[in-house]
């Protein structure tokens, strides 16, 4: 009996179909005649029982971390790389993982395989990144079977091996084209079962593809110990380092880094994402939140201008789209405002977005300062979550925000404990609605 399995998402059915009804793709289903094969041949083989190993006869490794040399870098980690730890960092192409990566693990041991840049264009960027090249090793091999081959040799030699990236790794066990999904999942299966055995950190670089998937598939995150994501548009030099996942650490921490001339440089200055005056115009709000253990402040603007179209424009840039819908909703149910008769710009300041929460509030200063036309009281800063009833809640590390802002100048502070409901605007922000109505 014939089997057929799809190449691009690994969808198997007992027929040809011409378009595969996991992934929509057409022509990928390939017929695989060995599978009834191996299937009867294993029918005759005894089975074997599982192996149990009592927990408290295991010993631990006290390897401690291996630190990236970066402290931004090694927060966001929990710390540092833990031994056999399998990393995943993804983000847009051109955002700058290989030079992150270059940049980090100096003090290190490396094996860098790429299958993006030959030696020397590794080297050339190296060396404008002023990164130390002893410790530094480089190949070109892309075939896991002979990479892992390679790494049982020299596992004693190196300390990380850095691929850049998965999706230029293939298998020859597996049929399809580089950087498909089955690829992918064998790839990375091997690749984690090698780290695993052999205690050896391996980080891969994947990038993020037109439909904003991970590395291709989203299953990819699954087989590894830790994602990492780099977020931040082209055009702004900042960049922001998440965790999504991560088995040794906190999901928590952020790690802001500044893109400069020799690369990568890390931000520790709260207020980098603001002005170095406080003077407010219409529509400009600071907002602080809280991104792991750590308060930061950044800016939102927003524009409401007069339209004559019958569905208004909302256009955001930094915040979650549908939360900024639903603030919209909150604000003209509590303040009567004829937002249904103005298109809606948001922007977050320095081409960052904003996951937390805390921002609700501030956004709703911002959105009504621009619709009065009136600007916020000068060193005012805005903490809070904004419900459905229009009630202000505490936010997520409050009390250590407000007391950060009170010692970088922020004189008046709107927050749970000062404003109960989205109403009372009317008397933060004087002026009449009906004035641009």
């Amino acid at each position: 009996m014939a089997f057929f399995i799809c190449s691009e998402c690994g969808f198997g059915s007992g027929s040809w179909i011409g378009k595969c009804p996991d992934c929509g793709k057409w022509n990928t289903l390939k017929e695989k005649p060995e599978f009834a094969k191996s299937s009867s041949s294993k029918k005759g083989e005894a089975v074997k029982k599982i192996t149990i190993t009592s927990l408290s006869k295991v010993k631990s490794s006290t390897k401690s971390r291996l630190s990236t040399g970066i402290f931004e870098f090694d927060r966001v980690l929990g710390g540092g790389v833990v031994p056999g730890e399998v990393i995943l960092l993804t983000g847009q192409p051109g955002i700058g993982k290989s030079t992150l990566v270059l940049q980090a693990f100096q003090k290190l041991k490396v094996l860098y395989i790429s299958g993006e840049e030959s030696a020397e264009q590794v080297k050339n960027r190296a060396e404008r990144l002023a990164v130390n090249l002893d410790n530094l090793s480089f190949s070109a091999d892309l075939q896991i079977e002979s990479i892992i081959q390679s790494l049982e040799e020299l596992k004693d030699e190196i300390e990380i091996v850095i691929i850049d990236s998965v999706q230029t790794i293939y298998s020859k066990d597996v049929e399809g084209p580089v950087a498909g999904v089955s690829q992918l999942k064998e790839v990375t299966k091997k690749i984690v079962n090698f780290a695993k055995q052999s205690n050896l950190s391996v980080l891969l670089i994947g990038h993020i593809n037109k439909e904003g998937d991970v590395a291709g598939p989203k299953t990819l995150e699954h087989f590894v110990d830790c994602v990492l994501e780099i977020e931040g548009e082209k055009i702004s030099n900042f960049r922001l380092l998440r965790a999504s996942k991560n088995r040794f650490g906190s999901t928590d921490e952020i790690g802001i880094f500044e893109m400069k001339q020799k690369g990568l440089s890390e931000v520790k200055n709260p207020l980098v994402f603001l002005e170095t005056n406080k003077k407010l115009e219409p529509g400009k709000a600071i907002v602080g939140v809280a991104e792991g253990k750590r308060p930061f402040f950044f800016e939102i603007q927003t524009l409401c201008v007069p339209t004559s179209l019958m569905n208004p424009r909302r256009v955001v840039k930094g915040l979650d789209f549908n939360k900024v819908q639903l603030l919209l909703a909150v604000i003209r149910k509590n303040l009567n405002l004829p937002l249904d008769r103005f298109d809606v710009f948001v922007n977050v300041v320095g081409g960052v977005s904003i996951k937390s929460t805390g921002a609700d509030l501030g956004f709703i200063a911002s959105l009504i300062s621009s619709f009065k036309n009136i600007a916020l009281p000068a060193n005012s800063l805005f903490v809070g979550e904004v419900g459905l009833l229009g009630e202000i809640r505490p936010s997520y590390m409050e009390e250590k925000i407000i007391e950060e802002s009170k010692r970088l100048g922020f004189k008046k502070i709107y927050s749970s404990k000062t404003v109960k409901t989205v109403k009372e605007f009317n008397s933060i922000i004087p002026g009449s609605p009906s004035s641009r109505g």
